[in-house]
């Protein structure tokens, strides 16, 4: 199954949208809601930075969403030395600070500090990488034909940190923002990925499973810990040791990246950075990715007799903003913990598991005020933060799933749930297939999907969850991440039980929409 057109979807995660469930119709925004976009300082620079560069407004902020979530940080910088909003960096690599002022004609300093100077110049950064792409006015008015240039911007080591990067930008337009006066739409936009389509993805579960083809692009997996994605820091970052042999194990040492996933990522990768962590934690869903082996010596902890003897965990974020720390990242960093302090024998209390403040002579705050140690370390000693309820729902449960004639059974993927799953083609019709459940009672529930991923499947699956507000719609690329439980969000749920979550057909994205697994878990 081929595609004569790579895309994806914008909503890689959750877009929370009003859905009944046999319209494909989006809710418009109110006239309130229009007018305070432009009543914002912060909305009111981005529209100036979108028109004065012709970049597409929802873009640029989902970008700066991305990088910083919208906080210039009083033009303080991150790990990799950027700055503001749209995280405008001068390092040794990456000049987009630099080439800012140039493209502005605007002072390093103004650009550092002042918010609507540097939503400008990241504008004007970004429109020059798309130039350099070649994208007409035409192409231009497509959020989804800069997808390249999103990809570049983030000055990425690899193309694989590069599509991870760009990708998270995208999640956010399906997402939506309303954040710090600016407001985005949740919408559908399928993206034209280009080059960067056939590149391992490192959103995807990592390893693979018997029958998958050898060059198929998903991320390798850890071999210190099996859920975490494995991609190696430069060796100029960290020392390479034969723990627990040459030095005990016997400290955990939690911090804050102070910087994006991807960016940090990128950065552990930059020889010039000098600095690492064992673990790199995703904000929005818990994702893991491991830069530095447990046997050897990770520079995080700026203390020499520290870094030998523990492990450090890096979380995506901002020490002053405490939006950065979701419920799904304390939960995956607290699996991790718990795992690691069974593997080595660390106490699972606060003498074995620090912050980086508590490292003697540390000149970092983080974690900080921000970080919830009450609710982490329940998570820890509680079985890293087990749901206290939760129930899965396969195509194949007796009497839970219902769907028509139009949905075929298929054992195609070897990265399917159970013995097999639904398949249909897209139409202008909703005809959903529906995962019924019983929800003991009313109250927030993580939903979780699991499909097997085929670059012939649906570049933007809605997955409908019945919450007790209405019918809100998730979009889904199924071409990428797939053979893993993932997150669509948290949703209020009535009790009872009825046709919880259901995946419709009805959907402008190409291939096959797959039906297969759902998981509810009570938070």
């Amino acid at each position: 199954m081929t595609l004569a057109r790579t895309r994806l979807v914008a909503a890689l995660a959750t877009s929370i949208l009003a859905l009944a469930p046999l319209t494909a119709a989006q809710p418009a925004w109110s006239q309130t809601q229009a007018a305070a976009v432009k009543e914002t300082p912060l909305a009111a620079a981005f529209a100036k930075a979108a028109a004065a560069h012709d970049v597409p407004r929802d873009l640029l902020v989902a970008l700066a969403y991305a990088e910083t979530h919208l906080d210039g940080h009083n033009g303080e910088p991150s790990a990799s030395n950027g700055y503001g909003v749209m995280h405008l960096v001068s390092n040794p690599t990456n000049h987009s600070l630099e080439k800012a002022a140039e493209l502005t004609g605007l002072p390093a300093d103004k650009l550092k500090a002042d918010d609507e100077a540097n939503v400008l110049g990241g504008a004007a950064v970004l429109r020059s990488l798309a130039d350099k792409l070649g994208l007409d006015a035409t192409a231009r008015k497509d959020p989804g034909d800069w997808y390249r240039a999103v990809a570049q911007y983030g000055n990425a080591s690899s193309p694989e940190l590069a599509r991870l990067y760009a990708d998270a930008v995208y999640e956010q337009l399906g997402l939506g923002i309303d954040l710090r006066g600016v407001q985005v739409k949740p919408q559908e936009i399928t993206a034209d990925r280009g080059e960067y389509a056939g590149v391992r993805d490192l959103n995807a579960r990592a390893g693979k499973q018997a029958g998958e083809p050898a060059e198929s692009p998903v991320a390798i997996a850890s071999t210190d810990y099996p859920p975490a994605a494995w991609v190696p820091a430069s060796s100029s970052n960290y020392r390479v040791s034969s723990r627990e042999t040459s030095y005990n194990i016997d400290r955990v040492v939690i911090h804050v990246t102070q910087g994006s996933y991807a960016g940090t990522i990128s950065w552990f990768q930059n020889p010039s950075a000098q600095v690492s962590s064992h673990y790199v934690v995703k904000s929005s869903n818990g994702a893991i990715t491991q830069m530095v082996r447990d046997k050897d010596v990770a520079w995080h902890a700026g203390n020499s007799t520290y870094n030998n003897r523990s492990i450090g965990i890096e979380h995506e974020g901002w020490v002053s903003d405490p939006s950065w720390f979701t419920d799904a990242m304390y939960r995956a960093s607290a699996a991790l913990t718990r795992y690691l302090c069974d593997k080595y024998g660390i106490p699972k209390t606060r003498t074995g598991i620090i912050g980086h403040n508590e490292v003697p002579g540390a000149t970092h705050t983080d974690p900080g005020t921000h970080w919830n140690w009450t609710t982490y370390m329940n998570y820890v000693t509680g079985g890293g933060g087990t749901p206290s309820w939760t129930t899965t729902v396969d195509n194949a449960t007796s009497g839970q799933f219902t769907a028509s004639a139009n949905w075929g059974t298929s054992t195609y993927s070897s990265q399917r749930h159970g013995t097999d799953y639904r398949f249909a083609d897209p139409v202008a019709a909703s005809d959903p297939a529906w995962y019924s459940a019983t929800i003991p009672s009313a109250g927030t529930y993580q939903v979780e999907v699991w499909y097997p991923a085929d670059p012939g499947y649906n570049s933007s699956a809605p997955y409908i969850v019945a919450t007790s507000g209405g019918n809100q719609t998730v979009y889904v690329d199924q071409r990428s991440g797939g053979g893993a439980w993932r997150s669509i969000g948290s949703f209020s749920l009535n009790a009872g039980t009825y046709n919880v979550v259901g995946v419709s057909r009805w959907t402008s994205g190409t291939g096959y929409v797959i039906a297969d697994a759902v998981r509810i878990s009570r938070q």
